[in-house]
Parts: C-alpha cells; sequence; structure tokens
C-alpha cells in the first residue's frame, strides 16, 4: 500500500520522522512548536474510521507527542485539534501554546501572521524534535533534508 501526503501539507510542513501509525509533521509557520501527525492510510478522513486497535494506537502516538511538548516547552497549554476542513486527509495538530505567543488565548488559524521559518532554522528546529522524538519507543527519525 502507498501512503501519500495531502499537497497542502506537503507545501506547509517537514517530515520529522514516523510511528508505526503515523508520520510526523512540523509546521513550517514560525509560531512555536506545532507538530502533526498523519496516519500513513491513503483517503483515510475521520478518526472513528480507523480500527478499534489503530484508533488506540493514534491515541497512543498523539499523547507521546503532546508529552514531550510539554515536558519540553514547558507550554502553557498544549492544544490538540483535527479540523480537515481545508485539508480532507486526517491529520492532528500538536501546538505548544504560551500566554505570550501571538494568537493566544485565541486559536492560532486566523490569528498569527503567518510568518514561515526559513529552510535553515526548519532544518534546525526538525533536528530538535527529531532528537526529542527518537526517546520514544517505535519512532523512526527521518533523514536531515
Amino acid at each position: 500500500m502507498t501512503f501519500a501526503l495531502h499537497s497542502r501539507l506537503e507545501q506547509d510542513t517537514t517530515v520529522i520522522g514516523d510511528f508505526p501509525l503515523c508520520r510526523v509533521l512540523l509546521s513550517k509557520e514560525d509560531i512555536g512548536p506545532w507538530l502533526i501527525l498523519v496516519p500513513k492510510i491513503d483517503n483515510l478522513r475521520e478518526i472513528h474510521h480507523l480500527p478499534h486497535e489503530q484508533q488506540i494506537q493514534l491515541i497512543s502516538e498523539s499523547s507521546a507527542v503532546a508529552s514531550i511538548l510539554e515536558s519540553s516547552t514547558n507550554a502553557d497549554k498544549i492544544n490538540i485539534g483535527a479540523l480537515g476542513n481545508m485539508v480532507p486527509q486526517l491529520h492532528i495538530h500538536h501546538i505548544a501554546r504560551f500566554k505570550n505567543d501571538i494568537a493566544w488565548p485565541g486559536p492560532v488559524w486566523g490569528n498569527t501572521q503567518g510568518i514561515q521559518r526559513g529552510k535553515e532554522a526548519q532544518e534546525e528546529v526538525c533536528a530538535k524534535w527529531r532528537d526529542q522524538l527518537s526517546k520514544v519507543e517505535g519512532f523512526i527519525p527521518a533523514n536531515s533534508q
């Protein structure tokens, strides 16, 4: 079976690596740590469309990402959400939020300036999260770009 990221996710993120079920992406938006999990199953739109065992795996992988974000950043809140209004492929956002970030206390969508990291800065941030996530059993880091 092949797996392809939606073109919008491909354009707006960088691959950090893979868990058994999900690909882990880093948003290019320079608001702070914003990781995205995408189950590696084509044409998947909703969590409840997964078999029960994969739902449990998704929650496990999501919890690992949230825990790493929390412990690594001292964030005021970890926002987790699966919206999919513009990108129908199931993807779950994990965003470390801080009381002093540009969008606080509102959602990040529509409340930032949309500034993206440069290529070098993006790779530095990716390397940090590859290192952090490598502590989680089952995570396989992507090769550096």
